[in-house]
């Protein structure tokens, strides 16, 4: 793709193919010819990303870049390998970065543009990137702050100017990152976590105008399922009815290997809305979801006003706290590693954001749901005794309890025995 011309006086140039098929030369002076030879393996790399065949720069190209002195810099951007340091403009730069991203979904598209705005609101389109230092990414992030933005939604879009500014680094535009230190980690807020309870649910769902509406608040708190992405991707040929369970496909995980789908039962709560849906969808219909599919359709407003109708008052997180009561209800009976699977998160994000401590906890631990209040209140009362067998013969059936509850061992009467043994 690239090669290394010697000339008679000993310079030496390196002509290369550009991305619009025209020959072009780039002129490296009186050189070695190792460090000619050097410099086109260089050159090659940066003439693939620049046609869009690898699309990035490598690291050890994008290294060797930040490292170069501006006159040989400027011999590179002469000939279109890199952009000009003194043109790269902090407007310009993210335009075109956002532009250049169609791979990413449109909600990630979104967040470009609030971050991008940010940006140009307190540095300016026309700020130059090699003039932004790591004290002036300290006081953009305060800026955030200052607007009344929630800690972690200051966390997100300063981990997106890091991505911002890496690939600015890999291009050779700056020679470090100075958003690095930022902290981008979104944490979880236990203020925002709320427990709809089976009460409140059966109270929405009662305020459901129709079917669909009904089936999809019972995906979300029964099923545990993404609103609105998974929910309306899900398909009559996604359901399993003969092996009880359902695919759900994932645009938010699917560019992760092997997580573009999972397998989550057909609880029997979810059973009675799906069956009213089924009966009711007309044939040869694809999606289950099919009056609430338009962009111009707000599940989430929509969701507020059935909830105020309901007689309650909307809970934060709508989607997100349905499914972290349902993760937080299946955590109760299953292994935490199944109910990631079906839910559809790590254990990290799941202990992070998800499972919530509730009122029923609480009861539980203090004895007042199971009728051992009283003598938890009074402990002196108890009498320790050692997990023991009933002597005389038990029934096939009470050896079936026995086994699959450990707890029924200790149910034959003991008396008081001292510490002598008996």
């Amino acid at each position: 793709m690239a090669s290394v011309v010697s000339d008679a006086n000993g310079r030496k140039r390196i002509q290369f193919v550009a991305g619009d098929g025209s020959r072009k030369t780039l002129r490296l002076g009186k050189a070695t010819m190792r460090q000619a030879e050097s410099i086109k393996v260089r050159v090659e790399q940066l003439a693939l990303a620049a046609t869009g065949i690898t699309g990035v720069i490598d690291d050890e190209t994008a290294k060797w870049l930040t490292g170069l002195d501006e006159l040989m810099y400027d011999k590179l951007a002469a000939v279109g390998l890199v952009a000009a340091r003194t043109s790269a403009k902090l407007g310009a730069f993210i335009d075109a970065y956002i532009a250049e991203r169609t791979d990413v979904k449109s909600g990630t598209a979104t967040f470009y543009g609030h971050t991008r705005r940010n940006l140009i609101d307190y540095f300016g389109a026309d700020k130059p990137l090699r003039e932004i230092i790591a004290g002036d990414a300290d006081q953009w992030r305060t800026y955030l702050v200052g607007q009344g933005l929630a800690d972690n939604t200051v966390r997100r879009r300063c981990g997106m100017v890091k991505q911002f500014f890496r690939a600015a680094v890999r291009r050779g535009l700056i020679s470090s990152n100075p958003f690095e230190d930022l902290k981008a980690a979104v944490k979880g807020n236990a203020k925002r976590l709320y427990f709809i309870t089976r009460e409140e649910a059966e109270k929405v769902l009662e305020a459901c105008p129709d079917s669909q509406w009904r089936l999809i608040f019972a995906l979300c708190r029964f099923g545990g399922l993404r609103c609105p992405s998974e929910v309306l991707s899900l398909t009559w040929q996604d359901i399993d009815w003969e092996q009880s369970r359902f695919r759900v496909r994932s645009p938010k995980t699917e560019h992760y290997e092997g997580k573009e789908s999972r397998m989550v039962p057909l609880f029997p709560e979810l059973l009675p809305y799906l069956h009213e849906v089924f009966e009711q969808a007309e044939e040869r219909s694809e999606h289950v979801i099919t009056r609430y599919r338009s962009s111009n359709v707000n599940l989430r407003t929509q969701l507020q006003r059935i909830i105020r109708k309901a007689g309650l008052k909307s809970w934060p997180k709508l989607f997100q706290n349905l499914r972290s009561t349902r993760e937080t209800e299946l955590n109760e009976r299953w292994p935490e590693h199944v109910v990631c699977a079906w839910i559809g998160n790590s254990k990290a994000v799941a202990r992070e954001h998800y499972l919530q401590v509730t009122q029923e906890h609480f009861e539980r631990a203090a004895g007042l749901s199971d009728g051992t209040a009283e003598a938890a209140q009074n402990p002196t009362q108890q009498v320790h005794a050692e997990p023991c067998m009933a002597s005389q013969p038990v029934s096939e059936s009470a050896e079936f309890d026995i086994k699959q509850d450990p707890a029924k061992q200790c149910e034959a009467p003991v008396g008081r025995v001292g510490f002598e043994p008996t």
